[in-house]
Order: structure tokens, then sequence, then C-alpha cells
């Protein structure tokens, strides 16, 4: 499945996920994700705190793949081992080193996608083609009777720094608006 449109959606009946983010050029991409427990506990998976795979909240980013904006074709992946836990997943991506000097993002010439892949073999691929220095990719409402919901987001914003969540979260309040 593919989201081209922005709150495009689709069903997930999974139980265990992968977040793979791709890019081509020399540029310092990150992967995160905001999480939000059925029990209402809330944090950031990025690569400051990569998580744990075995132990709450049972979701793990694998490695900061472009560190020092190196050439070639990188890849970070976010394994969710328990999405029965949560209650909402939030994917963000941005551009390290425009974050830090507040610029525009390097995401249009770079081929950024994400793919998110489930425990049955389903690929859902969403594209990053957005202004700003951080993206907010994705939303996962795991509240959804049918299953968990997957939403194509793509909301940029640009910040100077990035020093909380909250940062984040008010681009998923954007969206929303």
């Amino acid at each position: 499945m593919q989201l081209k449109y922005q709150v495009q959606e689709g069903v997930l009946d999974v139980k265990q996920l992968t977040a793979s983010l791709k890019w081509t050029t020399a540029a310092d991409f990150d992967l995160a994700a905001v999480y939000e427990s059925k029990d209402d506990k809330r944090g950031l998976i990025y690569f400051g705190e990569l998580g744990k795979q075995d132990a709450f909240p049972y979701i793990r980013l694998g490695k900061d793949a472009g560190i020092g904006d190196t050439s070639g074709y990188k890849t970070e992946e976010m394994i969710v081992n328990n999405l029965d836990m949560m209650k909402s997943l939030w994917f963000f991506c941005w551009d390290y080193g425009m974050v830090q000097e507040g610029k525009k993002a390097r995401f249009k010439e770079s081929d950024v996608s994400l793919t998110i892949s489930d425990d049955s073999g389903n690929h859902t691929s969403i594209e990053i083609e957005t202004g700003g220095n951080v993206c907010y990719l994705a939303n996962i409402d795991n509240t959804h009777p049918k299953g968990a919901k997957l939403t194509n987001t793509r909301v940029a914003g640009t910040l100077q720094g990035l020093k909380s969540i909250e940062q984040l979260m008010a681009l998923v309040r954007c969206q929303a608006n």
C-alpha cells in the first residue's frame, strides 16, 4: 500500500512492525517516534534514546546512519515489538544539521521515504517532499476497533534546535487543526 496523499489512511492488523527511513544524499536525517502507551506513559525514541526491544517501551531504533552528512544510500530502522501496549505512535524525521542551524532541510533532493512493514510482510510507503527541517510523517492510532490505523500526515515545520517532545507534538496539533 502506498499512502501518497496527506491524511490518507490504512488499517494495520499487526502486533509488530518495522519503520525504515531511507535517503540517497549526504545528509544526516534522523528517524524518531513519540509514543503514548495505553497506561499514558509518553516518551521519545531517537538517536539519543534508542529504546528497548524486549522491555518497555518495546520500541528500538537500530542506529544513527547519517552522522556527519556522509554520502551514499542510508537507512535507519525502528522496530516496534508490542504495538498492543501503545495507544499512539507519531513518526518524525528531521535533518539534524539544518535543525541545529534553523535552516530548511534537504528532503526533496534526498529522495527521503518512510516504509512501514508489518509482521505479515505488508509494506506501506510514504514519500517526503516537503519544506521545513522537521517532518511529522505518520501516526498510528491503536484505539481503532478494527486495528491500528496508520495515517500519512506529512506536516513540516522549521525548528532551530530540538529540545523537547513538545516541539514535535506542536506539529501533531497543527495537523489536527
